[in-house]
């Protein structure tokens, strides 16, 4: 019944949302969002692209659809296990 496939890699825009940061990614996102608090901590709401809220906690990483221009949230292990700076060279090992 499922078949395999293969996300089709593509380029995203993120930052992670962190204490010394929230101020500057509060006021650079864009369209529906909201800052709140959770536990006495800065959390921001943001609307994804299927209507859906989703909480953006400290140490998430905030991706934009760069297609739609809507926000997710990913958890910092997600994060790393699925994404690399397209900015930072690869250092190649040679057997």
């Amino acid at each position: 019944m499922f078949k395999e496939y293969q996300i089709t890699p593509r380029r995203i825009d993120a930052v992670q949302f962190t204490e010394e940061n929230k101020d500057q990614v509060f006021n650079s996102l864009t369209g529906n969002y909201t800052a709140d608090f959770e536990d006495d901590k800065p959390i921001l709401k943001v609307i994804n692209a299927d209507g859906g809220m989703e909480i953006v906690r400290l140490g998430n990483w905030i991706i934009k659809d760069a297609v739609i221009g809507t926000y997710y949230s990913l958890k910092n292990d997600v994060f790393i296990k699925n994404c690399i700076d397209i900015n930072t060279p690869l250092h190649l090992v040679e057997d």
